[in-house]
């Protein structure tokens, strides 16, 4: 059985969508976030985290907004930015920018405890060093100090553009993303999950693990 690390029922409802019938099943734990400007290194060390949690392969996703004309902001901190400038004051920052465009980006990292073999989507993305730079807990090493555990991480993306709020569905930052003349928020469930980040992701990721 495959544990993905969420609270959100419906994150384990879009994963039940790409894996076999009842080949996946939310966890629930709060694994430590490293700081880091990239999806890569949140999402391995907390899948490390969670596979030495569960004893079982493991899941975890990591996702955020980022938009163009700010460098990226807010990118890995786009939850803590949603609850403390909400996504009111995100747009109306972006709004005085003249690129605004924006995408939503998932990195989703695997750990089962074993390692894998070559293929063409990268083993750790080079988070190693950016892990290791945190210290020797950040980078997952066990107490014996043997490597960290071998973690794959798939990639999703979505290009969008930053517009005022739109839409009564959806939640966070999807009232102001506006995909392909829509707003995440004004797209129904199946709409969204067609083309959203995670969905991109899960679906690179059910074609691998489909082999694993």
């Amino acid at each position: 059985m495959l544990r993905y690390v969420t609270t959100n029922p419906g994150k384990v409802r879009e994963a039940e969508r790409y894996l076999p019938d009842g080949s996946v099943e939310g966890l629930d734990f709060d694994y430590a976030e490293v700081q880091a400007d990239e999806l890569g290194p949140i999402a391995a060390r907390g899948a490390r985290e969670a596979y030495r949690h569960a004893d079982a392969p493991v899941l975890v996703d990591d996702a955020g907004l980022f938009v163009e004309g700010l460098d990226g902001f807010p990118g890995p901190y786009s939850s803590y930015v949603e609850d403390t400038l909400g996504i009111e004051r995100v747009h109306e920052i972006a709004a005085d920018l003249d690129d605004r465009r924006a995408a939503f980006r998932c990195t989703l990292g695997y750990c089962d405890g074993e390692g894998f073999a070559a293929s063409p989507d990268p083993v750790d993305r080079g988070d190693r060093d950016a892990a290791a730079a945190a210290g020797p807990d950040a980078a997952g090493e066990a107490a014996d100090g043997s490597d960290p555990l071998p973690v794959k991480l798939f990639e999703g993306y979505v290009p969008g553009r930053i517009v005022a709020p739109r839409g009564d569905g959806g939640f966070g930052y999807d009232p102001i993303f506006e995909h392909d003349g829509e707003t995440f928020a004004e797209m129904d469930t199946d709409r969204k999950n067609a083309v959203s980040h995670r969905g991109r992701a899960l679906e690179k990721f059910a074609e691998w693990y489909a082999d694993r």
